[in-house]
């Protein structure tokens, strides 16, 4: 496999693409490719575009694609689509939508199943994106399945988040609700033509101007919102509204600006290297996480464990003492 591994560090698409199904498909060579590509990688910004079904992410990300190519930046595209719950499988129709970028070899495209896993994210996302990383990729777009408000594992995962609101999905408050403004560095009104979007170009502005003099916890940090006093020394990022029309092409290139500006930001300020921490601490606990379920499947008999959620069930015990028995059992 070194081999194979040795092939995506030069960038060869192939080799890249066996690569992500074998991370998809098997754990251990999961951590077989991640552990060698790692010396190589950390160079790529990674760009998250998030936003509820049919704000039009997957056409805003097929043309930023084409300005970041433009600008002479190798792009890869993971787009995490939503698995049946009852077969499933994937449509994984965001490669259709994406095909006009097949012809061009310096944009390599993905898509993959969530296969269940809650967040918008799939669990293999991050050992893909360290693969395209290391195999010489600028820009890294991870586009996430698009439930509504759950896809905020995006904010770890990625250096700059982008969260796409359209006109006509809902009313002003949709847009403000918990885990959806929080974790935007640029916020994006797409399908600006429309009518209503205006309104909730403005909505989303009020919404930022009333973080006056307030610090917020953006991604996990307390940071200094758009509307700070002038005379503040740290003021801090200030989240952009920017409006779109993805079919058209137009504002994409203005919103590619926003997104060099946030990464000289976060390389100046320093807040580059803390997501680096933030991130690489939450992709070490799922690991932990994952690795003593594995072993509390191995050592505790299925029967064992059973017995508990039977009795969890049948309220003869509470959850907290059936996992104190469990975690007695995977310890002794």
């Amino acid at each position: 496999m070194i081999d194979l591994l040795d092939r995506v560090r030069q960038g060869h698409a192939r080799s890249i693409a066996r690569v992500i199904t074998q991370v998809e498909n098997d754990p251990q060579a999961a951590e077989t490719a991640v552990t060698y590509l790692y010396p190589f990688t950390g160079r790529a910004h990674i760009i998250g575009i998030t936003g509820a079904p049919g704000s039009g992410k997957s056409t805003l990300v097929n043309e930023l694609a084409k300005v970041f190519r433009q600008r002479d930046q190798l792009v890869g595209i993971i787009a995490v689509d939503p698995s049946s719950p009852f077969s499933g499988g994937a449509l994984l129709g965001d490669r259709v939508r994406m095909r006009d970028l097949s012809g061009d070899k310096g944009i390599f495209i993905r898509s993959m199943a969530s296969r269940g896993t809650l967040g918008g994210l799939s669990q293999a996302t991050a050992a893909a994106i360290k693969v395209l990383d290391a195999g010489g990729f600028d820009v890294i777009l991870v586009e996430t399945v698009g439930a509504g408000q759950a896809e905020v594992d995006i904010a770890s995962a990625a250096h700059t988040t982008l969260v796409i609101e359209a006109p006509g999905m809902g009313d002003d408050i949709q847009s403000i609700k918990a885990g959806i403004l929080e974790i935007a560095d640029v916020l994006v009104v797409n399908k600006a033509d429309r009518p209503g979007a205006a309104r909730t170009a403005r909505s989303l502005k009020m919404m930022l101007e009333l973080g006056h003099n307030l610090r917020v916890n953006h991604h996990g940090r307390l940071m200094q919102v758009s509307g700070v006093n002038e005379d503040e020394t740290e003021v801090g990022w200030r989240i952009p509204v920017k409006e779109t029309v993805a079919v058209a092409g137009t504002g994409v290139s203005d919103l590619v600006d926003a997104i060099i500006a946030h990464r000289v930001y976060l390389q100046a300020s320093g807040e580059w290297a803390f997501r680096e921490m933030a991130r690489s601490r939450r992709e070490v606990e799922q690991l932990l996480h994952s690795r003593m379920m594995t072993r509390l499947e191995i050592t505790v008999p299925r029967t064992n464990h059973d017995k508990l959620i039977t009795a969890v069930a049948e309220r003869k015990t509470d959850p907290y003492t059936a996992v104190a028995e469990l975690f007695a059992q995977l310890t002794s």
